[in-house]
């Protein structure tokens, strides 16, 4: 099966953030490229909720490595600032400990180490020697190997050295307790893993280095929200002469003698493609996508035995009253930190309390809520769907108990100021989003899941098959999935070389 137009064509699967950065980087480099959504709205986990005059990012708020984006704007000869209005966002988050307690997190050395002293005079000397770790660990897992393809073993030996020297055997949390003794401030420093998918206890410390990251280049929103992001990629694709069609949703990858063909839609309609990137979870890429007598490595029970990240419940909700004390990015720890977390990771059971993740993005943009009004998201970590909890029955109760914990503690009043609200279930994952047992990063970011143990930004069963997105290397987050997107400029063929 040919392409119909002269060119080489690459069709990519999928329009989040990965799916829209590899098709901007195809386009630079020659690609006729085609993206397939699914959806009626562009922008896979990043789409964008409208409802009663709120504007809800759907998914991921943090920016945190902006030059990945500043990036393709270049490879199309243009400015991001042209189109984005990116704004620096401080506190990168204010941390709220049970006991009421809070540690404003920002990329400000002196004040961090104040942050430190008023709770642990004794740990300001440790905490410096963490971050001095964490720039180490950057200086290789992300400067270095981030942007590189893990497609052998000796790739992977080659770097074994670096890692021990930099003790990537331990854990996130296990490396921070190292250097830091208090409690309160071990958790601090080492909840970062859980906005990538990751469990602190179980995470390797490579994940570490999020911590220098957001120092060198801080914590930023672009202005009309992360839509906006995904409307200048679009913008970007469409530019390069090449097309994003929502309302396809791809059945099957086609193969022929080992090699990726193209795709055929649910409605029977088939496209040719030398190039065919998946942005669609990658465990699901294999199981639902690729035919089983098409696979060798990823095979159904492979795929079943691999450990997924935990999920998300997500409540999106306006408010006729503003909030001014919330900041921007709210971390709320709850009593248990290492036992909510078991529960979570390893027990799958869902527990009646929680820790939460608080946007308010109208911190930063008024303009996404009606005039005097406020726009939030929360997200709270709840096990995927091996946990068998019925979420069509719970997931109203569980909402209710947010409510009450958020009136409780830092939105006084609540339960009589909402006039928007909306849900996200671990269902929905699953079933909406198409994502293994509705984990919500794809697959866990342990050690043994990492590198060249991920299933390969190039497919190991198929030739002209690639993956990027969260379930491929490096892993979740915008920075690792634009990165995943940077990683197929080494690994697909130059389409004039074809």
């Amino acid at each position: 099966m040919k392409s119909e137009q002269p060119g080489a064509h690459a069709i990519v699967i999928g329009s989040g953030f990965g799916g829209l950065a590899a098709a901007v980087r195809l386009g630079a480099r020659g690609y006729r490229v085609t993206v397939l959504e699914r959806h009626a709205q562009v922008g896979g986990r990043a789409r964008v909720y409208r409802q009663d005059g709120f504007v809800f990012d759907a998914g991921p708020t943090v920016v945190t490595a902006p030059f990945l984006f500043e990036e393709l704007w270049a490879l199309c000869g243009r400015k991001m600032s042209d189109d984005i209005d990116m704004r620096p966002v401080s506190p990168f988050y204010r941390i709220r400990f049970h006991d009421g307690t809070s540690f404003d997190y920002n990329g400000d050395a002196e004040h961090m180490k104040r942050e430190v002293a008023r709770f642990s005079p004794r740990d300001v000397e440790g905490y410096e020697r963490f971050v001095r770790q964490s720039e180490s660990i950057f200086k290789v897992g992300f400067e270095e190997l981030a942007h590189v393809p893990f497609g052998s073993w000796g790739s992977m030996l080659r770097i074994v050295p670096e890692m021990v020297k930099l003790e990537s055997y331990r854990t996130v949390y296990g490396l921070v307790s190292k250097f830091i003794h208090d409690e309160k401030l071990r958790q601090v420093m080492s909840f970062h893993p859980l906005l990538v998918g990751g469990n602190p206890f179980s995470t390797t410390s490579i994940y570490t280095l999020i911590a220098f990251l957001e120092r060198k280049w801080g914590v930023h929103f672009p202005m009309g929200g992360t839509g906006a992001l995904v409307q200048g990629l679009v913008k970007l694709i469409e530019g390069q002469g090449n097309t994003v069609r929502t309302n396809a949703d791809v059945k099957r990858i086609t193969v022929e003698n080992g090699r990726a063909t193209g795709v055929e839609l649910a409605d029977g309609e088939r496209l040719a493609a030398d190039v065919v990137v998946s942005n669609c979870d990658s465990a699901w890429t294999y199981r639902h996508l690729v035919e089983p007598q098409h696979r060798r490595a990823w095979t159904d029970s492979r795929i079943e035995r691999s450990r997924y990240s935990m999920s998300l419940f997500v409540w999106y909700f306006g408010t006729k009253r503003k909030y001014d004390d919330v900041a921007h990015h709210t971390i709320l720890l709850g009593p248990r930190y290492k036992e909510l977390l078991e529960d979570i990771f390893e027990k799958k059971v869902l527990a009646d309390d929680f820790s939460l993740y608080l946007h308010r993005p109208t911190a930063t943009d008024p303009s996404l809520a009606p005039e005097g009004c406020d726009g939030f998201y929360v997200l709270s970590p709840v096990p995927h769907l091996e946990a068998n909890v019925d979420w069509s029955a719970r997931a109203e109760m569980y909402r209710k108990s947010i409510e009450r914990y958020l009136s409780r503690t830092v939105m006084p009043g609540l339960e009589n100021e909402i006039i928007s609200s909306k849900l996200l279930t671990p269902q929905d994952f699953h079933d909406e989003l198409l994502s293994i047992k509705g984990a919500a990063f794809g697959m866990e970011p342990v050690l043994t899941q990492s590198a060249y143990f991920r299933p390969h930004n190039k497919s190991e069963d198929i030739e002209g098959l690639y993956l990027v997105g969260a379930g491929t290397h490096p892993g979740a987050g915008m920075p690792g999935v634009l990165s995943s997107a940077r990683v197929l400029d080494t690994v697909v063929p130059d389409a004039r070389t074809r």
